[in-house]
């Protein structure tokens, strides 16, 4: 009973082996030219080349209020992070810095990484060169917009990849996953009642989003930081405001 157990195990094994050489003879192909197809997929090179420089962008962008230099902005744990909302005067409600947030936001990152997508279209032109391609590459524009859950950078440059067959490429898109349009819609909302009231209740907005959490933190000179914190992401985005501020002695 044992040497025929262990000559069904062989059997077993065998057949095994024989259906794994099957499977590899029959999908390996379709696989080699998937694995071929992606790495000669200019949209795929400029999806990897700009993807990271974006959200590392991005990420500062967010920790200063919306620009990459501010000029007018509250220096907190040596981050400057700009006024969204400010008046230098006391009692006063705060006028609003940035009513148009989101296209000053898009004009940021456009500005920003422009140098890196001339940089990535060059190296994806000396990429396609090295396999043999005869390369075309005319600069277009770059526009970014700010949707739902996502940055979309759309690129209008054209591209044309002869080898035998001639391949023309006319857009380029660029998706990063990122909450920003939503920390930028909040935002806007405590800016309106920061400049018609000169405060924020900020637990109607936790109550409401209810993965927000929102942080109030008062400067001894009147100013405001407000930073906003997706709690099952991590992302944050915070910005200043000095609105209805005390002189010293006074306040809350």
């Amino acid at each position: 009973m044992g040497k025929r157990g262990q000559v069904t195990i062989f059997i077993i094994i065998g057949i095994a082996i024989v259906a794994i050489g099957v499977l590899i003879y029959l999908f390996y192909p379709k696989l080699q030219s998937l694995v071929r197809s992606d790495s000669n997929n200019p949209n795929a090179f400029m999806q990897t080349c700009l993807e990271d420089e974006i959200e590392d962008v991005v990420e500062i962008l967010s920790l200063q209020g919306g620009s990459m230099n501010p000029e007018h902005y509250y220096l907190y744990e040596d981050n400057p992070i700009e006024y969204l909302c400010y008046t230098n005067e006391y009692y006063i409600t705060c006028v609003v810095q940035q009513p148009m947030l989101k296209s000053h936001i898009e004009s940021e990152i456009k500005n920003e990484i422009s140098p890196i997508v001339d940089a990535c279209f060059e190296d994806l032109k000396s990429s396609f060169e090295d396999k043999g391609y005869d390369v075309i590459l005319t600069e277009g524009d770059t526009t970014v917009e700010l949707l739902p859950e996502k940055i979309l950078t759309t690129l209008t440059h054209e591209l044309s990849l002869t080898k035998g067959d001639t391949e023309n490429y006319e857009t380029f898109r660029v998706l990063v996953n990122n909450g920003l349009y939503e920390f930028i819609g909040i935002a806007r909302s405590m800016i309106a009642w920061e400049a018609a009231y000169g405060d924020v209740e900020t637990t109607t907005y936790m109550n409401y989003y209810h993965d927000l959490k929102v942080e109030k933190l008062n400067q001894v000179e009147g100013s405001t930081i407000y930073i906003l914190t997706n709690r099952d992401t991590g992302g944050k985005f915070q910005f200043a405001s000095r609105s209805v501020a005390w002189p010293p002695g006074y306040g809350i």
